[in-house]
């Protein structure tokens, strides 16, 4: 991995920082270019203010120059696509060309760009920049994601990716993609979890005030996506529910929170949320689960308990099943890639 190194106090070791180069074309989304910067830009070694900067973040684009935004403003990018060649993980913007792509090829400046990635890079796109990727051949083979607005067409000019219409990000390890532009927040989140551990990702989220996960995919953004004020939700519920994760709960229970039938709260929660209430409920015991498992050095049996999936062999049926592996293995990948590698370097 190619990083630059932060001086700590004197006599200790340096910490290596992973370079992230943002592509940007023009007429870039300002907000898809400050979420990399925000998040990246805050992940801190140990998960503290005080931590040592853990990425060095830069911009990039086909020429150094001026870009156009979607802004009153424009913005100045200083460097060109010699910056992909020293990435260790590239981040595709999205841009209006993209909604307007006839043809699955790159254009030739992004093809001249895309030649300078290194072996080993990481590559994500955020929104439309999916179709940049899967014009690149990075996606072939691949599950991706893209805008619910344009997913026709990515799925008529890229049949050979399977296109996943309702995730928030999907993550095929070595090229990531998000849905729109927020969801670009999910997705920075996850990759700084991957690299750094839960800890990390989660101070970033909390000093970002957005939440470390989201629930549900994009299927609760396209229709209804808030709920008129007189009508009854189901949030209450759900918070009722996170608090008591490691006990039985039941959809009648979380109905009867809402003073619900069970057939219209499921109804509503599926508005809400974009999934069935068991299979949300099922979601947070998972993730509560990869949490303790990050963060603890509890054993699969009191992780299996604590989060709500019963013994150590159901626990390990559901990770088979959601994540294909393990929780021992899962364990000893996600406590952070980089910061191991930090530890063993």
């Amino acid at each position: 991995m190619s990083t630059l190194t932060t001086p700590e106090a004197p006599g200790q070791p340096a910490t290596p920082r992973h370079r992230v180069a943002v592509l940007a074309r023009p007429r870039l989304l300002s907000l898809e270019l400050g979420i990399v910067h925000q998040l990246f830009g805050q992940a801190r070694a140990g998960g503290t203010v005080t931590g040592e900067p853990l990425y060095e973040v830069l911009t990039c684009a086909t020429e150094p120059g001026e870009l156009e935004t979607d802004g009153d403003f424009t913005l100045t990018v200083r460097h060109g696509p010699e910056a992909l060649a020293e990435a260790d993980t590239v981040v595709v913007l999205s841009s209006p060309e993209d909604y307007v792509q006839q043809r699955p090829e790159l254009t030739r400046p992004l093809a001249r760009a895309f030649a300078r990635l290194r072996p080993g890079a990481r590559v994500a796109s955020i929104c439309t920049g999916a179709f940049v990727l899967a014009s690149a051949g990075l996606l072939d083979g691949h599950t991706a994601t893209t805008h619910w607005r344009y997913s026709e067409s990515f799925a008529r000019l890229f049949p050979r990716v399977t296109l996943d219409r309702d995730v928030l990000y999907t993550d095929g390890g070595a090229v990531l993609t998000s849905a729109g532009c927020a969801a670009g927040i999910d997705l920075c989140l996850h990759m700084i979890r991957r690299d750094h551990g839960m800890a990390v990702a989660n101070d970033v989220a909390r000093r970002t005030v957005v939440p470390p996960h989201r629930e549900g995919g994009q299927t609760q953004y396209i229709r209804e996506p808030v709920p008129q004020p007189a009508s009854p939700g189901t949030a209450a519920a759900r918070a009722w529910a996170l608090r008591r994760l490691g006990e039985p709960i039941t959809l009648a229970m979380l109905a009867e929170r809402e003073a619900m039938s069970v057939r219209n709260f499921t109804r509503r929660f599926r508005t809400e949320v974009g999934m069935a209430p068991m299979a949300w409920l099922t979601e947070q015991r998972m993730r509560f689960a990869r949490e303790l498992l990050e963060d603890s050095d509890l054993s699969v049996d009191r992780v299996a308990e604590r989060a709500g999936l019963g013994t150590a062999a159901n626990l390990r049926q559901h990770f088979h099943a959601a994540l294909g592996t393990s929780p021992s293995a899962y364990r000893t990948t996600f406590r952070g890639t980089l910061a191991r590698q930090g530890r063993a370097s």
